[in-house]
């Protein structure tokens, strides 16, 4: 796969972090890697957003490119209204991917928020740009209770539109999980109708660099290019399943 798109089935459940899980792995096995940020909002100019957060825990030799930059943290169709800034299209997300993709081996495109959130005022979402792509998509989902709900309308929103979830992927993995987080590792497949491909540990953007790459393998499974495995795990974290 020369791109994959990564999107969140909400905010805030360690998209960014598992990108660079991602991209650790890929830099890892010699390929060359470029990060895709279509619309990074919420960041001021000159400070650091998504994609050199990757860059900072994946390795520096990652290409990495913005499309635009919001001031404030909201959806990027409403923050480049009240900023009165042109929006991003799904066009332009593609164009700059097959660029990229032309001098790369992987690349990995960054939402921002859920799958259906606008980037234009037409309703133009993430999902428009994988499709133009006929690129994958990785699910990264939250482990708690509401993870099954946000997964499948997720999945179910991509096949609508003759996209095939890639996988879901767990973006924070708690250091103490609940009920809901041991059986949701058994259900969050069936909710996605696509394989559980990793589990990132809570905490782990805050790790050393170095030590987040060493790690990096053991999170993800061998589709995302590493050792990680679904029902090992699903059975040590599963207290008396059934």
């Amino acid at each position: 796969m020369t791109v994959i798109v990564v999107s969140g089935t909400g905010t805030e459940i360690g998209k960014t972090v598992t990108t660079a899980a991602v991209a650790a792995l890929a830099l890892a096995a010699g390929r060359s890697v470029a990060v895709l940020k279509p619309a990074q909002t919420g960041v001021a100019p000159g400070e650091p957003g998504d994609a050199q957060e990757v860059t900072r825990l994946a390795g520096d030799e990652i290409t990495t490119l913005e499309l635009a930059r919001f001031p404030e943290p909201l959806a990027p169709n409403t923050a480049a209204r009240r900023a009165g800034m042109a929006p991003v299209r799904p066009y332009e997300v593609a164009e700059a991917a097959q660029k990229l993709a032309a001098g790369h081996d992987l690349v990995l495109i960054e939402g921002a928020g859920g799958l259906l959130v606008r980037y234009d005022d037409e309703g133009a979402t993430l999902a428009d740009a994988a499709r133009l792509l006929t690129a994958p998509v990785l699910m990264v989902a939250p482990a708690g209770l509401g993870t099954l709900n946000t997964t499948a309308l997720t999945a179910e929103a991509l096949r609508a539109r003759a996209l095939e979830p890639l996988g879901v992927t767990i973006g924070s993995w708690p250091a103490a999980p609940d009920l809901a987080s041991h059986c949701n590792l058994a259900d969050l497949p069936q909710a996605a109708g696509a394989p559980l491909l990793g589990a990132v540990p809570q905490g782990a953007g805050a790790l050393a660099p170095d030590d987040f790459r060493a790690r990096a393998g053991g999170w993800l499974g061998p589709e995302l290019g590493g050792t990680w495995n679904s029902a090992a795990f699903t059975a040590r974290e599963t207290p008396g399943a059934r």
